[in-house]
């Protein structure tokens, strides 16, 4: 059974590109191993992550993130069964919010930030798709 999951985090220090870098290389590896798939999108210090795949994994994994010492305020916004994914092509895509068009997030939010604390999970997924129809997510696997 498939599972889609959603939720948002703080960073607990600072987030540099190299640290960007090293939890998406870590996602990948471990992703691609586990047949999770998904994308993280950052805008300062909040994430926002989708990851979808068996129940199993995914929860395991959402258990991980949770008592991962780099977050805090995790949030859980959106999980459901799914017949398919929507996010299939991504072992870990990334969008880094600094380099889209803020009219996108202005759209879903009452500011021009990535919030998805004061937004619904819907409101959050309904985001991330309109950022997969402006092509802004990266890192696609190969």
């Amino acid at each position: 059974m498939l599972v889609r999951l959603l939720y948002a985090s703080r960073a607990a220090e600072a987030v540099t590109p190299a640290v960007i870098e090293t939890i998406l290389a870590q996602c990948r590896v471990h992703n691609s191993a586990h047949g999770i798939t998904g994308i993280l999108c950052h805008g300062g210090d909040t994430f926002m992550q989708v990851i979808e795949g068996g129940r199993e994994p995914v929860n395991h994994l959402y258990r991980k993130i949770v008592c991962d010492a780099r977050h805090r305020d995790v949030v859980l916004l959106d999980y459901e069964e799914v017949n398919e994914r929507r996010f299939a092509g991504w072992t870990m895509g990334q969008v880094n919010l600094a380099k889209i068009n803020q009219s996108i997030l202005l759209k879903y939010s009452e500011r021009p930030v990535l919030d998805p604390f004061s937004v619904s999970g819907r409101v959050s997924l309904a985001l991330l798709e309109e950022l997969i129809a402006t092509a802004s997510i990266i890192g696609r696997a190969g």
